[in-house]
């Protein structure tokens, strides 16, 4: 598969086992891109095993949590590898700060979209480098990267990054999303090569 310039291969302890770096951001997903015409209407659900559900608007996102700008590497299941990616979001570790979340919450399913879903364990979601961003190189995302509010886990494959985010689930139990029920790893690790469910 190829994105834009030719990529060029990196041995370098940023770049995971057999991936090509680009300077693009490629646009890949399932399913059509949502587009709002209301963004009031937006909202960011967060339950299950917490005590304090909550629901968030695009507007409380924006002004009820410290922002954050990280350069992070981000790596793609299909090969492509960008380095020193910008983002502008909120920690989530800030975002899960007061609805305490129950002892025997394990995992989280990340809701997008039209169904999409993705899983996480607790940790991959709470990691210093986890992030929900609104905006790529100072400008808010585009719609076809997750405008309003997307996933960055850039310790992960990129697919783990779920774009047009509506809810953060909270569960005890690992349930498999929409990529890993079609074969993908349900861990993804770019480092181990966690590209398929048989790796």
């Amino acid at each position: 598969m190829y994105f834009g310039k030719k990529r060029k291969t990196h041995s370098s302890d940023r770049v995971p086992p057999n991936q090509n770096v680009t300077t693009k951001l490629p646009v890949l997903h399932a399913g059509n891109v949502p587009y709002y015409e209301d963004i009031s209407k937006w909202n960011l659900q967060i339950y299950g095993l917490v005590e304090n559900p909550k629901l968030y608007t695009l507007d409380d996102i924006m002004t009820l949590f410290p922002q954050v700008d990280l350069s992070n590497d981000i790596h793609c299941v299909t090969g492509w590898s960008k380095l020193d990616a910008c983002w502008k979001g909120i920690r989530t570790q800030d975002i899960v700060k007061d609805i305490n979340i129950k002892e025997n919450a394990h995992y989280v399913i990340l809701h997008a979209e039209e169904g999409w879903t993705t899983n996480l364990s607790i940790e991959d979601f709470l990691k210093e480098t986890s992030l929900l961003a609104h905006s790529f190189n100072n400008e808010p995302l585009t719609p076809e990267h997750g405008f309003p509010l997307r996933g960055v886990f850039p310790h992960l494959y990129f697919w783990k990054s779920a774009k047009w985010l509506r809810g953060i689930q909270f569960t005890e139990q690992n349930h498999p999303g929409f990529w890993e029920r079609n074969g993908y790893h349900m861990k993804g690790n770019p480092w181990k090569e966690e590209r398929y469910s048989f790796d």
